[in-house]
């Protein structure tokens, strides 16, 4: 491939999206470059402080339980508050959280403030993912998702190396700078980042079906977001697949030093994730762009079992990073296809509590994968561990297949077919158009945020 069809291709990837997407990117890579709490914390608790590794776990999962009730919490507020209000006020408290970690010593305060943070960082999400729903064209949705999960990565990255090149400077200075980084992030968010909150559906007292159907979409909850079946199964399928996706990070390093391969093996292994996402992130939605979601999803959870199964296979280390770089595709997949079709699961005027739902799984997911891996690690041994998470990917491939192709397929159908708009227009006839991206496929995604 000649350098001018890389250079073609790479502006293809990253052309035609709005000026305000290109603000939320960078606010994404100017939060996660200064994201030093969690890297740094388990050392901060062990080698600072001088906590037991036991104590320095259970604070890392109350960090993931703050996140099952600040991703729903995050949804609700998106809706009813608005995005970019959302957004500004979860991400200062997420700052006042990490500059307080500079401040609090005891056990329990630490503990406290990170299941705040917690509650903070995932209530960001939902918000996020409403807004690249909103003001993103329905073709280009998936794309975006990439673009955005492909800064945080990057921004990961970034704050991986500074912060281990910066930690002679004290690991409070670490969450000192984090704050001031997520700071300035709340900062452009509410500069420069427009509200993108659609109108709610003006009441009529006219008792027409469409009327009707108007009264009744201002009414959802997160009970209702349940009772929605497709998304119910995706979100379920997700759970499944967050559990294998989060298990190398507790199973990997484990599984490696049980076969006599120092500490330092892990870091370069793991370093891997990061690097293959960072530089191939584009290329990778580029070839997967404009393919079935159902199929990518389904492949994504192969990888994702194949990647953690052959784990138990390996040997060295060249082996266990060749694992990584194969769940780590099926990761480059999964995570922008599932806020895509999210989006289009979703309904416009409650995308922000779908996204909280589909936030949840990867928050529940981030608190029992830990605990699970270990206890598995620590029982019946990593074998056992592999075994286990290659079925559950394949459990969760076959259920993409079988349970949502119909669901997604219709929905795609909807997008592409024009609708006439309601009521009296002042042409003889209705003009059609087409429905926009958020209105047949809404938002929640991951974690990531994703």
């Amino acid at each position: 491939m000649s350098i001018s069809t890389l250079r073609r291709s790479a502006r293809e990837t990253v052309s035609g999206l709005p000026p305000g997407f290109w603000w939320l990117w960078l606010s994404t890579l100017v939060n996660r470059t200064g994201a030093f709490v969690l890297t740094f914390l388990s050392l901060y608790l062990t080698l600072e402080l001088g906590h037991s590794a036991w104590f320095a776990g259970l604070v890392v999962a109350l960090h993931g339980l703050g996140g099952v009730a600040g991703s729903p919490l995050g949804g609700v507020l998106t809706d009813r508050w608005g995005r970019r209000p959302t957004m500004v006020t979860m991400h200062l408290a997420g700052a006042a959280c990490a500059a307080a970690l500079a401040l609090v010593t005891s056990a329990w305060g630490i503990a406290a403030v990170v299941l705040l943070m917690g509650v903070a960082m995932q209530a960001v999400r939902p918000p996020i993912n409403a807004t690249i729903a909103d003001m993103v064209p329905a073709h280009d949705v998936r794309r975006a998702y990439a673009l955005n999960y492909w800064a945080l990565n990057l921004g990961f990255a970034i704050a991986s190396i500074g912060g281990g090149a910066a930690a002679f400077l004290g690991y409070r200075t670490l969450f000192v700078v984090d704050a001031v980084a997520t700071v300035l992030c709340a900062v452009i968010v509410f500069l420069r980042l427009p509200e993108t909150r659609p109108e709610r559906p003006a009441r009529t007292e006219e008792k027409s079906t469409a009327g009707e159907k108007s009264a009744a979409e201002e009414k959802v909850s997160t009970l209702t977001v349940l009772r929605d079946a497709p998304f119910r199964t995706l979100v379920l399928l997700n759970l499944l697949v967050c559990l294998v996706f989060t298990a190398p990070w507790i199973g990997l390093p484990l599984t490696m030093a049980d076969q006599g391969l120092p500490a330092s093996s892990y870091g370069v292994v793991i370093a891997v994730n990061g690097i293959v996402i960072v530089g191939f992130q584009l290329l990778v939605n580029k070839l997967t762009d404009k393919r079935s979601p159902v199929l990518l999803l389904a492949l994504s959870s192969l990888l994702f079992a194949l990647g953690t199964g052959a784990t138990a296979l390996a040997g060295s280390s060249v082996a266990f990073a060749a694992t990584v770089v194969v769940w780590t595709v099926g990761e480059m997949i999964h995570v922008p296809t599932n806020a895509a079709a999210t989006a289009r699961l979703a309904p416009e005027h409650a995308r922000g509590r779908y996204q909280g739902v589909m936030g949840m799984s990867w928050a529940v997911a981030g608190f029992v994968a830990p605990i699970l891996a270990g206890a598995i690690v620590d029982g019946p041994g990593p074998d056992v561990l592999w075994a286990a998470t290659a079925a559950i990917g394949v459990l969760a491939a076959a259920g993409y297949a079988t349970r949502l192709r119909k669901a997604l397929a219709e929905d795609e159908d909807v997008v592409a077919a024009p609708v006439p708009v309601p009521g009296p227009v002042p042409s003889p006839a209705p003009a059609p158009v087409v429905v926009k991206g958020g209105d047949a496929e809404d938002a929640e995604g991951s974690p990531v945020g994703a």
